[in-house]
């Protein structure tokens, strides 16, 4: 026999309410579980979109702004008698403003096993390098570059 009864559900979708949760029918989540790193010359973000189908994820950069998009459709089986619906349908969208430094134009993104990777590479001159030192002392001058009298034509070295 299936419980049908659950005595917090009412709860639930009270507390829901007042945290500005979805309510148990869906709707439209503002947040997507991310994590974001740097690793070498690029950063990497991942996305959790579980049982999203890839094909309804658009990820867009427009100016320096990347949006992640996704939906979830709901269910439409006629013959489902819902007991419980927590995992939220509808549209998931994510907005991150990237700072300089960033390579936008080899933006990469990849999808396995419900998780989204998007890759950003950092720019050639935003790398970190190695800057000599100058010790403050002039550099030997080549006997081809010995400075000459103006008026002479012999060089220092004669």
């Amino acid at each position: 026999m299936v419980l049908t009864f659950d005595p917090f559900r009412e709860f639930d979708r009270l507390a829901g309410q007042m945290l500005g949760a979805p309510g148990v029918g869906g709707g439209t989540a503002v947040a997507m579980p991310m994590d974001l790193y740097r690793s070498g010359d690029h950063f990497v973000l991942h996305c959790d979109l579980a049982g999203i189908d890839p094909g309804s994820v658009n990820v867009d950069v427009d100016g320096r702004v990347l949006t992640i998009r996704a939906e979830r459709s709901a269910r439409t089986d006629a013959d489902v008698q819902w007991l419980r619906r927590e995992r939220v349908t509808g549209t998931f969208e994510r907005r991150l403003t990237l700072g300089d430094g960033l390579d936008l134009t080899k933006i990469d993104a990849t999808w396995q096993d419900g998780v989204l990777t998007v890759t950003i590479p950092v720019v050639e001159a935003a790398k970190p390098r190695r800057i000599e030192i100058n010790t403050g002392r002039a550099p030997a001058l080549q006997p081809a570059e010995q400075p000459t009298i103006e008026g002479e034509s012999k060089s220092l070295a004669d």
